[in-house]
């Protein structure tokens, strides 16, 4: 669950840091540090694919790859 790609960036908006899981649509979290947002991330993740699993929706693998370029 741990090899999925998070981007993390700061939020004027929001005055948080955002994390989101482009692999795993709607995964998002946020946090006062980038330490927070990402263990909140993972948490997300971690979430995110029990309820999948628990209403049989496919679960994709981790690509092991960036995703997108700046």
């Amino acid at each position: 669950m741990d090899k999925y790609e998070i981007i993390l960036y700061w939020s004027d908006k929001d005055g948080l840091f955002i994390a989101e899981v482009p692999e795993l649509p709607g995964c998002t979290a946020h946090g006062d540090s980038r330490e927070k947002a990402l263990e909140n991330a993972k948490h997300a993740i971690q979430l995110w694919v029990e309820t999948a699993k628990e209403f049989n929706d496919p679960v994709p693998e981790p690509k092991g790859r960036k995703l997108k370029y700046a």
